[in-house]
């Protein structure tokens, strides 16, 4: 097995914290504080003396009825006594699952782009990832002739976001089903990891593959309370699938974390029952600082193209030909420390430039797959003040030094 490599966009945060008055768009993290009555919640269980021990390591059963219960209004039907499992974020729900499913050398298919951490979490289950390249130019869609020519008698799961990270693609019903059914007829498993779902805009449509009954055998529900509900630090989860599976999963997820933090089931279960409100205004805020960093990029059309995102809180814009040009010309690049395959990269030249020159942290679109290769992805989750700074440095740093006449 290849050794794993940390994620990319950690590597950028790495690095930020060494640079003083270094402003970040990298990490998916915002700005926002956790909801106030989420901390009450917390708060009152410490002093009552009912986090201090265990709890069972598919997590407490107050929580887990009251997933059941959402998720029933979502259309999306689990039983909390043997199909639901609390567990430590998404990522923790993703590395169980594949653990169970997974023999060495078996094949996940996963998008190009797509959230950098599944390429490694599918290497640490001695898994091999394999890439489905998406269409930008039709919305950065699945297109159901190159996923069927990836499918391989080795082929064990296919691992996706919906909404996509980092493009704020929203997945159509059709798409949905094809994926399902291609899963079905080539008997794989489908992860879909739903860490966006409450970030959708513009009155988009927004379709769960966990509302196909008929299939639930075959799908790993997740989800993490981290973006919803601002909670990123507070590492708490869910996965939800037929309780043959669960079983299954539940046995790596005890060897990994025994269960999740109890202190922050608690505080989940405040959040679904009580922070709705917070997160509408946590939505109608991110929708607004959108607007403002496509207004800014709108001003750098030298330099940049985009897909408005309709979804999540990133948006992945490409170099035009200008850039391209310009980036494969200098020579004037510094080392910055950078490995072998990232100086061959011009999404990670521009990336390390921008932050050892101007400051500005992006991730390189390389991250999430060779597709995603000549991007950038920025993250609108970022205080406005931020998201100012970032794109008037980045936007007076590429005229200065690619516009000289």
């Amino acid at each position: 097995m290849s050794d794993l490599i940390l994620s990319p966009i950690k590597e950028m945060e790495i690095r930020t914290s060494k640079i003083s008055g270094a402003v970040s768009l990298a990490q998916g993290v915002a700005d926002f504080d956790t909801p106030e009555c989420i901390k009450r919640c917390a708060i009152s269980h410490i002093e009552d003396g009912d986090v201090s021990k265990y709890s069972l390591s598919a997590g407490l059963i107050e929580l887990r009825e009251v997933i059941e219960f959402d998720l029933k209004k979502r259309g999306i039907s689990y039983d909390f006594e043997n199909e639901i499992i609390v567990t430590a974020g998404a990522i923790e729900a993703i590395t169980s699952t594949l653990l169970a499913i997974l023999n060495e050398g078996d094949e996940v298919l996963i998008p190009d782009p797509t959230y950098t951490s599944y390429q490694e979490a599918i290497k640490n289950a001695k898994g091999v990832p394999k890439f489905i390249p998406l269409d930008e130019k039709d919305s950065w869609s699945f297109h159901e002739e190159k996923l069927e020519k990836a499918v391989t008698k080795k082929t064990k799961a296919i691992l996706f976001c919906n909404p996509n990270n980092p493009t704020g693609t929203i997945y159509s019903r059709e798409q949905l089903l094809k994926i399902i059914e291609i899963a079905e007829k080539n008997n794989f498993y489908v992860l879909v990891d739903e860490v966006y779902r409450d970030f959708i805009y513009d009155d988009q449509e927004f379709f769960s593959i966990g509302n196909f009954y008929k299939f639930r055998k075959r799908i790993i529900y997740i989800f993490s309370f981290s973006k919803s509900y601002s909670m990123t630090g507070w590492r708490v989860g869910f996965l939800a699938t037929d309780k043959t599976l669960a079983q299954r999963i539940l046995a790596r997820h005890d060897v990994l974390v025994t269960c999740a933090p109890v202190v922050s089931q608690w505080s989940a279960l405040a959040a679904i029952e009580m922070a709705d409100e917070d997160k509408k205004y946590f939505k109608d805020s991110f929708r607004n600082r959108r607007d403002l960093i496509c207004s800014h990029l709108d001003g750098m059309k030298d330099w940049f193209e985009y897909q408005k995102p309709s979804s999540a809180y990133f948006v992945f814009p490409k170099f035009t030909e200008k850039l391209v040009k310009a980036l494969q010309q200098d020579k004037r690049i510094k080392n910055y420390e950078a490995k072998d395959y990232q100086k061959k990269s011009l999404s990670w030249k521009l990336a390390l430039e921008l932050l050892y020159e101007a400051k500005a942290v992006v991730v390189p679109g390389q991250a999430f797959g060779q597709v995603g290769e000549n991007h950038i992805r920025m993250c609108f989750g970022r205080s406005e003040n931020d998201i100012l700074k970032v794109m008037v440095r980045i936007k007076d740093y590429l005229e200065k030094k690619y516009n000289q006449k």
